[in-house]
């Protein structure tokens, strides 16, 4: 089963700022160096998508 990122993360649909990070889930901008860090708002979208799977997986295991 694969678990995406459902619109009703709100940093999905902020345009503010380049952020990784698609309704196939949680993702980070770096470059080959590793020098760019995951920023507050990817980190959110990492966090919302790890609570709908647990929730998900929650569900299934009933």
């Amino acid at each position: 089963m694969i678990v995406g990122l459902p619109y009703a993360a709100p940093e999905l649909a902020d345009l503010t700022e380049v952020r990784g990070g698609s309704p196939y889930g949680a993702a980070t901008l770096a470059g080959a160096d590793g020098s760019h860090q995951p920023s507050e708002k990817e980190l959110a979208l990492a966090r919302f998508q790890g609570k709908h799977v647990a929730e998900i997986a929650g569900r299934m295991h009933g």
